[in-house]
């Protein structure tokens, strides 16, 4: 996929529609939100207008519709049709189609992160594990059809998804070591096992196609046997 580039001098600040304006004062730092979303600069550091943050998050918005559900046979055109822009624009933020997936699912992970970080002190810390192991899952179609999509783009393997996914790894582990803590997970389990259930789990809840029941009583077989002494094994 051919994307377009313009060249821009270090202090400039890039709109929407092209131009190019001097911003008198140098690459700003990027802000506290950049892993979730990386759009408030360009690939060069330079702050973006408005219109091109707004239309940045359309895009990545509709990227993560279309090829959540389409995979790696997706195109930047349908994205850009649903995000009510022209493909110009598309290419503007993204100039290839690896780096929209890279930017979708990173946000994807840094979605997930904070969500367990949210949890990482709740009054239930074994509860908080088994709702956030359900989460992951329930999350897993998607995710595995950008991924696989950005393996067939040719994705960097140590871009931003890469570690965005090790950061929610570190998020897990914190869920994982509090609901041991309070005996509701068995003490023996590592996050490596965590993650191989995770992934089976997901994987099967993605493509076997059982149904919500199937996959609900699955969860609670994995649950039974990840429950530690101070947990009562689901129903």
């Amino acid at each position: 996929m051919a994307g377009e580039r313009g060249q821009v001098s270090g202090n400039d600040q890039v709109s929407e529609n092209g131009q190019v304006s001097d911003s008198g004062g140098g690459r700003a730092g990027r802000p506290s939100g950049y892993a979730h979303d990386a759009g408030a600069h360009d690939a060069g550091g330079r702050a973006l207008r408005a219109d091109a943050r707004t239309n940045r998050i359309k895009v990545l918005d509709a990227a993560e519709e279309v090829f959540g559900q389409g995979g790696e046979s997706a195109s930047t055109e349908e994205v850009a049709r649903r995000a009510g822009v022209g493909i110009a624009t598309v290419f503007r933020h993204f100039p290839t189609k690896a780096e929209l997936l890279e930017a979708v699912l990173a946000r994807r992970f840094e979605r997930l992160r904070e969500r367990a970080d949210g949890l990482a002190g709740a009054a239930d810390p074994g509860q908080a594990f088994f709702d956030f192991f359900t989460h992951m899952v329930a999350d897993a179609a998607g995710k595995i059809a950008i991924a696989e999509a950005l393996a067939e783009a040719g994705g960097d393997a140590e871009g931003a998804a890469t570690q965005a996914s090790a950061r929610l790894q570190d998020a897990v582990g914190v869920l994982l070591r509090r609901a041991q803590e309070a005996g509701a997970v068995r003490g023996d389990i590592g996050l490596p096992e965590i993650y191989s259930l995770l992934i089976g789990s997901s994987r099967a809840a993605a493509f076997a196609h059982f149904g919500q029941n199937v996959n609900a009583r699955a969860l609670a077989i994995v649950f039974d046997g990840l429950a530690g002494p101070r947990r009562e094994p689901p129903a």
